[in-house]
Protein backbone atom coordinates (compact mmCIF):
# COMPACT_ATOMS: atom_id res chain seq x y z
CA UNK A 1 0.00 0.00 0.00
CA UNK A 2 1.37 3.42 -0.95
CA UNK A 3 0.32 6.93 0.04
CA UNK A 4 -0.81 8.44 -3.29
CA UNK A 5 -1.26 12.04 -2.06
CA UNK A 6 0.49 14.47 -4.40
CA UNK A 7 1.30 16.88 -1.58
CA UNK A 8 1.46 14.83 1.61
CA UNK A 9 1.21 16.78 4.87
CA UNK A 10 4.12 16.58 7.26
CA UNK A 11 3.01 14.94 10.51
CA UNK A 12 4.82 14.55 13.82
CA UNK A 13 4.22 11.18 15.46
CA UNK A 14 4.29 11.34 19.25
CA UNK A 15 4.08 8.31 21.54
CA UNK A 16 1.23 8.26 24.00
CA UNK A 17 1.83 9.00 27.67
CA UNK A 18 3.52 6.22 29.62
CA UNK A 19 1.15 4.31 31.88
CA UNK A 20 2.10 4.92 35.51
CA UNK A 21 2.82 1.84 37.65
CA UNK A 22 2.67 1.74 41.44
CA UNK A 23 4.82 -0.98 43.02
CA UNK A 24 3.38 -2.85 46.00
CA UNK A 25 5.82 -5.04 47.90
CA UNK A 26 4.67 -8.18 49.71
CA UNK A 27 5.13 -8.90 53.39
CA UNK A 28 5.70 -12.44 54.64
CA UNK A 29 3.22 -13.96 57.10
CA UNK A 30 2.78 -17.51 58.48
CA UNK A 31 -0.30 -19.40 57.30
CA UNK A 32 -1.92 -20.83 60.43
CA UNK A 33 0.85 -20.31 63.00
CA UNK A 34 4.57 -19.66 63.48
CA UNK A 35 5.60 -23.13 62.23
CA UNK A 36 3.23 -23.12 59.28
CA UNK A 37 3.92 -22.44 55.62
CA UNK A 38 4.89 -18.83 54.89
CA UNK A 39 2.93 -16.79 52.37
CA UNK A 40 3.67 -13.45 50.70
CA UNK A 41 0.82 -10.95 51.14
CA UNK A 42 0.43 -7.98 48.81
CA UNK A 43 -3.14 -7.01 49.72
CA UNK A 44 -4.33 -5.52 51.97
CA UNK A 45 -1.63 -2.92 52.61
CA UNK A 46 -1.67 0.49 54.24
CA UNK A 47 -0.75 1.90 50.83
CA UNK A 48 -3.69 0.27 49.03
CA UNK A 49 -6.51 -1.92 50.34
CA UNK A 50 -8.36 -3.00 47.20
CA UNK A 51 -7.93 -3.40 43.46
CA UNK A 52 -11.45 -3.51 42.14
CA UNK A 53 -13.16 -5.98 44.46
CA UNK A 54 -9.88 -7.86 45.08
CA UNK A 55 -9.21 -7.28 48.78
CA UNK A 56 -6.72 -10.03 49.70
CA UNK A 57 -3.81 -11.56 47.78
CA UNK A 58 -1.62 -14.32 49.23
CA UNK A 59 1.12 -15.84 47.05
CA UNK A 60 2.97 -18.94 48.25
CA UNK A 61 5.61 -21.44 47.16
CA UNK A 62 7.09 -23.17 45.43
CA UNK A 63 7.57 -25.11 48.67
CA UNK A 64 8.49 -28.77 49.15
CA UNK A 65 5.69 -29.76 51.49
CA UNK A 66 6.86 -33.39 51.57
CA UNK A 67 9.45 -32.26 54.15
CA UNK A 68 7.39 -29.57 55.91
CA UNK A 69 4.00 -29.16 57.52
CA UNK A 70 2.50 -28.03 54.20
CA UNK A 71 -0.93 -26.44 54.10
CA UNK A 72 -3.32 -27.57 56.84
CA UNK A 73 -5.87 -24.87 57.56
CA UNK A 74 -8.57 -26.14 59.92
CA UNK A 75 -12.21 -25.04 59.53
CA UNK A 76 -12.51 -21.27 59.79
CA UNK A 77 -15.27 -18.75 58.97
CA UNK A 78 -15.86 -16.12 56.29
CA UNK A 79 -18.47 -13.43 55.71
CA UNK A 80 -19.06 -10.89 52.98
CA UNK A 81 -16.48 -12.22 50.53
CA UNK A 82 -15.68 -14.84 47.91
CA UNK A 83 -12.46 -16.87 47.92
CA UNK A 84 -10.57 -17.62 44.70
CA UNK A 85 -8.08 -20.51 44.72
CA UNK A 86 -5.51 -20.79 41.91
CA UNK A 87 -2.61 -23.24 41.86
CA UNK A 88 0.56 -23.47 39.76
CA UNK A 89 1.55 -26.86 41.21
CA UNK A 90 0.34 -29.30 43.87
CA UNK A 91 -3.16 -30.12 45.03
CA UNK A 92 -5.34 -28.84 47.88
CA UNK A 93 -8.44 -30.49 49.33
CA UNK A 94 -11.35 -28.13 49.98
CA UNK A 95 -14.30 -28.86 52.27
CA UNK A 96 -16.98 -26.35 53.28
CA UNK A 97 -20.16 -26.07 55.32
CA UNK A 98 -22.28 -25.94 52.15
CA UNK A 99 -21.37 -29.62 51.73
CA UNK A 100 -18.85 -29.07 48.92
CA UNK A 101 -15.84 -31.40 48.80
CA UNK A 102 -13.52 -30.46 45.92
CA UNK A 103 -9.91 -30.48 44.85
CA UNK A 104 -7.95 -27.40 43.84
CA UNK A 105 -5.59 -28.28 40.98
CA UNK A 106 -3.25 -26.28 38.73
CA UNK A 107 -5.03 -24.31 36.03
CA UNK A 108 -8.47 -24.78 37.61
CA UNK A 109 -10.36 -22.09 39.50
CA UNK A 110 -12.41 -22.80 42.60
CA UNK A 111 -14.55 -19.84 43.71
CA UNK A 112 -16.38 -20.12 47.04
CA UNK A 113 -18.92 -17.44 47.93
CA UNK A 114 -19.37 -16.95 51.67
CA UNK A 115 -22.37 -14.67 51.49
CA UNK A 116 -23.78 -14.20 54.99
CA UNK A 117 -21.50 -16.88 56.38
CA UNK A 118 -19.61 -20.08 55.60
CA UNK A 119 -16.77 -22.14 57.03
CA UNK A 120 -14.20 -24.25 55.19
CA UNK A 121 -10.90 -26.12 55.47
CA UNK A 122 -7.90 -26.31 53.11
CA UNK A 123 -5.34 -29.12 53.23
CA UNK A 124 -2.57 -30.00 50.79
CA UNK A 125 -2.92 -33.64 49.72
CA UNK A 126 -0.43 -36.39 50.73
CA UNK A 127 0.53 -36.81 47.06
CA UNK A 128 1.65 -33.18 46.81
CA UNK A 129 5.38 -32.50 46.90
CA UNK A 130 5.71 -28.93 45.55
CA UNK A 131 2.91 -26.57 46.54
CA UNK A 132 2.75 -23.27 44.68
CA UNK A 133 -0.15 -20.91 44.07
CA UNK A 134 -2.29 -17.98 45.16
CA UNK A 135 -5.23 -17.52 47.50
CA UNK A 136 -7.36 -14.47 46.69
CA UNK A 137 -10.45 -12.83 48.17
CA UNK A 138 -13.13 -10.70 46.56
CA UNK A 139 -15.19 -8.26 48.65
CA UNK A 140 -18.90 -8.64 47.99
CA UNK A 141 -20.98 -5.49 47.44
CA UNK A 142 -23.79 -4.65 49.81
CA UNK A 143 -26.44 -6.23 47.61
CA UNK A 144 -24.69 -9.61 47.59
CA UNK A 145 -22.89 -9.90 50.93
CA UNK A 146 -25.84 -11.34 52.83
CA UNK A 147 -26.67 -13.88 50.13
CA UNK A 148 -26.41 -17.64 50.09
CA UNK A 149 -23.32 -19.83 50.08
CA UNK A 150 -22.15 -20.89 46.64
CA UNK A 151 -19.31 -22.67 44.85
CA UNK A 152 -18.07 -22.70 41.23
CA UNK A 153 -15.35 -24.68 39.46
CA UNK A 154 -13.96 -23.91 36.01
CA UNK A 155 -11.04 -25.05 33.83
CA UNK A 156 -10.13 -22.18 31.44
CA UNK A 157 -8.70 -22.99 28.04
CA UNK A 158 -5.25 -21.59 27.22
CA UNK A 159 -5.37 -18.67 24.77
CA UNK A 160 -2.26 -18.21 22.58
CA UNK A 161 -1.07 -14.61 22.31
CA UNK A 162 1.77 -12.91 20.49
CA UNK A 163 4.50 -13.53 23.07
CA UNK A 164 2.68 -15.69 25.58
CA UNK A 165 -0.30 -17.72 26.74
CA UNK A 166 -3.32 -16.54 28.74
CA UNK A 167 -5.81 -18.38 30.95
CA UNK A 168 -8.80 -16.26 31.97
CA UNK A 169 -10.41 -17.65 35.12
CA UNK A 170 -12.73 -14.71 35.89
CA UNK A 171 -14.23 -12.03 33.68
CA UNK A 172 -13.06 -11.37 30.11
CA UNK A 173 -9.71 -10.57 28.50
CA UNK A 174 -8.24 -11.03 25.00
CA UNK A 175 -11.58 -12.32 23.62
CA UNK A 176 -11.70 -15.05 26.26
CA UNK A 177 -14.38 -15.16 28.95
CA UNK A 178 -15.01 -17.19 32.09
CA UNK A 179 -18.51 -18.51 32.84
CA UNK A 180 -17.98 -18.12 36.60
CA UNK A 181 -20.35 -15.38 37.85
CA UNK A 182 -19.05 -12.46 39.91
CA UNK A 183 -20.89 -9.84 41.95
CA UNK A 184 -18.92 -6.92 40.47
CA UNK A 185 -17.19 -6.34 37.11
CA UNK A 186 -13.67 -7.79 37.32
CA UNK A 187 -11.00 -9.89 35.66
CA UNK A 188 -8.62 -12.60 36.82
CA UNK A 189 -6.12 -14.35 34.55
CA UNK A 190 -2.80 -16.18 34.48
CA UNK A 191 -0.37 -14.92 31.84
CA UNK A 192 2.78 -16.82 30.85
CA UNK A 193 5.21 -14.59 28.93
CA UNK A 194 7.72 -16.24 26.61
CA UNK A 195 11.47 -15.69 27.23
CA UNK A 196 12.52 -12.26 25.98
CA UNK A 197 8.98 -11.43 24.85
CA UNK A 198 6.56 -8.55 25.34
CA UNK A 199 2.81 -9.05 25.63
CA UNK A 200 0.43 -6.14 25.16
CA UNK A 201 -3.00 -6.62 26.73
CA UNK A 202 -5.94 -4.48 25.67
CA UNK A 203 -7.75 -3.81 28.94
CA UNK A 204 -10.96 -2.14 30.08
CA UNK A 205 -10.12 1.51 30.90
CA UNK A 206 -12.85 1.51 33.56
CA UNK A 207 -10.83 -1.09 35.51
CA UNK A 208 -7.87 -0.68 37.82
CA UNK A 209 -5.38 -3.58 37.55
CA UNK A 210 -2.75 -5.36 39.57
CA UNK A 211 -0.03 -7.49 37.95
CA UNK A 212 1.37 -9.99 40.48
CA UNK A 213 4.76 -11.46 39.53
CA UNK A 214 5.18 -15.19 40.14
CA UNK A 215 8.38 -15.81 38.17
CA UNK A 216 10.63 -14.24 35.55
CA UNK A 217 12.40 -10.94 35.00
CA UNK A 218 9.19 -8.97 34.59
CA UNK A 219 8.58 -5.33 33.69
CA UNK A 220 5.11 -3.77 33.58
CA UNK A 221 5.06 -0.70 31.32
CA UNK A 222 8.84 -0.56 31.74
CA UNK A 223 8.69 -0.72 35.56
CA UNK A 224 10.78 -3.69 36.67
CA UNK A 225 9.19 -5.85 39.37
CA UNK A 226 10.71 -8.49 41.62
CA UNK A 227 9.08 -11.86 42.19
CA UNK A 228 6.07 -11.46 44.56
CA UNK A 229 5.79 -7.72 43.87
CA UNK A 230 2.60 -6.32 42.39
CA UNK A 231 2.44 -3.57 39.78
CA UNK A 232 -0.69 -1.45 40.14
CA UNK A 233 -2.15 0.33 37.09
CA UNK A 234 -5.01 2.74 37.70
CA UNK A 235 -8.15 3.43 35.71
CA UNK A 236 -7.88 4.97 32.26
CA UNK A 237 -5.29 2.61 30.81
CA UNK A 238 -6.39 0.97 27.56
CA UNK A 239 -3.37 -1.28 27.23
CA UNK A 240 -0.77 -2.79 29.54
CA UNK A 241 2.59 -4.04 28.29
CA UNK A 242 4.18 -6.89 30.23
CA UNK A 243 7.72 -7.92 29.32
CA UNK A 244 9.91 -10.82 30.39
CA UNK A 245 13.67 -10.39 30.02
CA UNK A 246 14.42 -13.82 31.47
CA UNK A 247 15.69 -16.76 29.43
CA UNK A 248 12.87 -18.81 30.98
CA UNK A 249 9.09 -18.30 30.71
CA UNK A 250 7.75 -15.64 33.06
CA UNK A 251 4.40 -15.83 34.81
CA UNK A 252 2.07 -13.23 36.31
CA UNK A 253 -1.49 -12.98 37.55
CA UNK A 254 -3.58 -10.19 36.05
CA UNK A 255 -6.22 -8.99 38.53
CA UNK A 256 -8.55 -6.06 37.98
CA UNK A 257 -11.99 -4.58 38.27
CA UNK A 258 -14.01 -1.39 38.56
CA UNK A 259 -13.10 0.54 41.71
CA UNK A 260 -15.07 -0.85 44.64
CA UNK A 261 -17.45 1.93 45.60
CA UNK A 262 -18.07 0.85 49.18
CA UNK A 263 -15.88 1.24 52.25
CA UNK A 264 -15.34 -2.06 54.04
CA UNK A 265 -14.19 -3.19 57.44
CA UNK A 266 -11.94 -6.24 57.05
CA UNK A 267 -10.69 -8.07 60.14
CA UNK A 268 -9.40 -11.64 60.38
CA UNK A 269 -11.61 -13.65 57.96
CA UNK A 270 -14.56 -11.29 57.96
CA UNK A 271 -15.59 -8.49 55.61
CA UNK A 272 -18.28 -6.18 56.95
CA UNK A 273 -19.15 -2.51 57.12
CA UNK A 274 -18.95 -1.64 60.84
CA UNK A 275 -17.09 -2.64 63.99
CA UNK A 276 -20.31 -3.95 65.50
CA UNK A 277 -20.91 -6.27 62.55
CA UNK A 278 -17.43 -7.74 62.87
CA UNK A 279 -17.84 -8.18 66.63
CA UNK A 280 -21.12 -10.02 66.05
CA UNK A 281 -19.57 -12.33 63.44
CA UNK A 282 -16.75 -13.15 65.85
CA UNK A 283 -19.16 -13.86 68.70
CA UNK A 284 -21.29 -16.13 66.51
CA UNK A 285 -18.25 -18.10 65.33
CA UNK A 286 -17.09 -18.62 68.90
CA UNK A 287 -20.64 -19.68 69.85
CA UNK A 288 -20.80 -22.26 67.00
CA UNK A 289 -23.79 -20.40 65.53
CA UNK A 290 -25.71 -21.67 62.53
CA UNK A 291 -24.49 -18.73 60.43
CA UNK A 292 -21.28 -20.61 59.61
CA UNK A 293 -22.47 -24.21 59.54
CA UNK A 294 -20.23 -27.24 60.05
CA UNK A 295 -17.43 -28.66 57.90
CA UNK A 296 -17.72 -32.45 57.64
CA UNK A 297 -14.79 -34.74 56.93
CA UNK A 298 -11.87 -32.58 58.07
CA UNK A 299 -9.24 -34.54 60.02
CA UNK A 300 -6.54 -32.49 61.68
CA UNK A 301 -4.87 -31.62 64.97
CA UNK A 302 -7.53 -29.00 65.79
CA UNK A 303 -11.25 -29.19 64.94
CA UNK A 304 -11.52 -25.46 64.12
CA UNK A 305 -9.57 -22.21 64.31
CA UNK A 306 -10.62 -19.98 67.20
CA UNK A 307 -11.11 -16.29 66.50
CA UNK A 308 -8.41 -13.92 67.72
CA UNK A 309 -9.23 -11.28 70.30
CA UNK A 310 -10.72 -8.10 68.92
CA UNK A 311 -8.52 -5.00 69.19
CA UNK A 312 -9.29 -2.56 71.99
CA UNK A 313 -9.82 0.22 69.45
CA UNK A 314 -12.84 0.56 67.18
CA UNK A 315 -12.40 -1.04 63.76
CA UNK A 316 -12.92 1.56 61.07
CA UNK A 317 -13.56 1.26 57.34
CA UNK A 318 -10.43 0.96 55.20
CA UNK A 319 -9.48 4.02 53.20
CA UNK A 320 -8.41 3.39 49.63
CA UNK A 321 -6.61 6.08 47.62
CA UNK A 322 -8.06 7.23 44.32
CA UNK A 323 -7.72 4.68 41.52
CA UNK A 324 -4.53 6.10 40.00
CA UNK A 325 -1.02 4.76 40.40
CA UNK A 326 1.51 6.47 42.64
CA UNK A 327 4.94 5.68 41.18
CA UNK A 328 7.97 5.00 43.40
CA UNK A 329 9.26 8.58 43.22
CA UNK A 330 5.95 9.90 44.50
CA UNK A 331 6.11 7.88 47.74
Amino acid sequence: MSNLEAEPVEQECVAGPRVAVEVITAREVPLGGPRAMAVRRTLPQRRRSLIGAWCFIDHYGPEDVSVSTGMDVAPHPHTGLATVSWLFSGEVEHRDSAGVHAMVRPGEINLMTAGAGISHSEVSTPETTILHGAQLWLALPDGARDGRRDFHHHVPDPVPLDGGTLRVFLGSLADSSSPVPTATPLVGAELVVDPGARVVLDVDPAFEHGILVDRGDIAVEGERLAVAELGYVGVGAERIEIGNDSTEPGRVLVLGGTPFGERIVMWWNFVGRTHDEIARYRQEWEAHADRFGVVDGYVGPHPRIPAPTLPTTVLRPRHNPDPHARPRDEG
